[in-house]
């Protein structure tokens, strides 16, 4: 069995935990492992590394390597499929069953987003290996047993039973509760967001139900031009709900697809006031003074006096308090930071790059003061910006710096001024974490403002 991972969503629910460079399935939640780390996991359940294929974006390329490569799991680089836009499901998994028949031929491909999480027992295992077997013919969809009515599920009707499974009698969208409540009583199952294909019959079921699709890669000479082409389309409304070959397969495990805060208190551990409490940062605690059934995720010293059924999301930028039950609509949120350009859309004070990471320390109307992070062997492109100049002071380690047609070495309390518009670059050839503090001034200081003439990443 093959396996395909989806890796390219922005997790927009989940901000500000959550950022456009920073999504959900690459934090880490619960522990030191992401959400992604813990799926390539579960694929080796079934698949070699080098079976393993991941449809991601450009933005998240380095992100997925260095995921891979903290796991000790040689997947392909080729294997990283680089979408040049998101255009939903369907176009995803596609694209992946192409490349995955042009190295393999025809296969049995378990379709698994990067971003939910998931409890691996037996059942689990029975469930993809009876899925395996009814892959000749059907598409195979995986439904979990509700707990309890849901309205943030979509559901699936089991029909004709099958060995291992059910015919899959109709599709139902997310519902109220009281239709929920009656979906469970009937034996409904929640619709996981996996799958099972033969690859071919995928394909070929896609050239029949979803034309347009298929001839947008046809037809198209490079992935760019497919991706211009191709409609923005989930594979459960282009396939799944028009195909007569659908099935589900129970999987009795627990599942969680992490869709909002609210189902994020749902998969925490709860202390005896019904708080599900995250302390991220060194700096981070909580004070509890006779508040209950909150989700409180921080950085910092916080404390709650009397509230109950709040989400508190503090990211050290951000700060998130929203009602239990009304977490869906953070992805408004969301777009309203989108709409007025806010940076804090789309990355953290922490952002993270193929060479380290920088955290924004301070800044004001017309300075920055960042901590850069370098990983041993990795340097900066060769750079210059326009607007601002830079002021480094090593703190950890030892850099390697070109300014100008100088080069450098600089260690622990050294420094060194780069002014604007000249050609410098930052490396570190040491063995140990290199950490220098970044002092930006200027009139402009966004991350924009850069010219690149040498990127060992392939960075324009």
């Amino acid at each position: 069995m093959k396996t395909l991972i989806l890796a390219g969503g922005k997790g927009t629910r989940l901000w500000p935990l959550s950022r456009e460079l920073m999504p959900k399935q690459f934090i880490r939640i619960f522990d030191s492992t992401s959400l992604f780390q813990k799926t390539v996991e579960r694929a080796l359940k079934f698949s070699k590394p080098k079976e393993i294929f991941i449809v991601t974006n450009r933005e998240y390329k380095f992100r997925v390597m260095d995921d891979l490569r903290e796991l000790g799991i040689e997947v392909p680089e080729e294997n990283i499929l680089l979408e040049p836009v998101g255009k939903n499901t369907l176009p995803a998994i596609f694209w992946g069953m192409k490349a995955i028949e042009e190295n393999y031929g025809k296969s049995k491909v378990a379709v698994l987003p990067s971003d939910h999480l998931i409890r691996v027992n037996d059942d689990y295992i029975k469930a993809f290996e009876n899925a395996e077997k009814l892959a000749d013919k059907y598409f195979i969809t995986f439904g979990i047993k509700p707990t309890r009515p849901h309205t943030g599920y979509g559901y699936i009707k089991p029909g004709e039973k099958l060995e291992g499974g059910y015919r899959v009698a109709e599709f139902k969208e997310k519902p109220d509760y009281e239709t929920a409540k009656r979906y469970v009583e009937e034996g409904y199952y929640w619709n996981s967001g996996m799958f099972l294909f033969d690859s071919s019959l995928f394909i070929e079921e896609v050239k029949n139900l979803a034309p347009e699709v298929y001839n947008a890669f046809e037809d198209a000479k490079s992935i760019e031009e497919a991706y211009e082409k191709v409609p923005e389309i989930s594979v459960d409304y282009g396939i799944m709900e028009k195909t007569n070959k659908a099935a589900v397969v129970p999987l009795n495990t627990y599942w969680n697809d992490l869709g909002s805060f609210d189902a994020l208190y749902e998969a925490f551990e709860k202390d005896e006031h019904g708080n599900a409490v995250s302390i991220r940062g060194f700096k981070g605690d909580y004070i509890n003074v006779d508040s209950k059934d909150n989700l409180i995720i921080t950085e910092r010293l916080t404390a709650t006096v009397g509230v109950k059924d709040l989400v508190i999301i503090d990211t050290g930028d951000a700060l998130l308090v929203a009602k239990k039950g009304e977490t869906q609509k953070v992805k408004e949120v969301y777009k309203k930071l989108v709409e007025k350009g806010d940076e804090r859309s789309i990355v953290h004070r922490t952002a993270y790059r193929p060479w380290g990471s920088y955290t924004v320390l301070e800044e004001g109307e017309r300075y920055k003061i960042k901590r850069l992070t370098v990983l041993p062997g990795k340097r900066l492109s060769l750079q210059r910006h326009y607007h601002r100049s830079e002021h480094w002071v090593v703190v950890r380690g030892t850099a390697k710096v070109k300014v100008g047609d100088k080069e450098l070495l600089l260690r622990p309390g050294e420094s060194t001024f780069i002014p604007a518009g000249v050609v410098h670059r930052l490396e570190n050839p040491g063995k140990v974490i290199l950490e220098v503090i970044e002092t930006q001034i200027g009139e402009y200081l966004g991350e924009d403002d850069i010219e690149r003439f040498q990127d060992d990443f392939g960075r324009d």
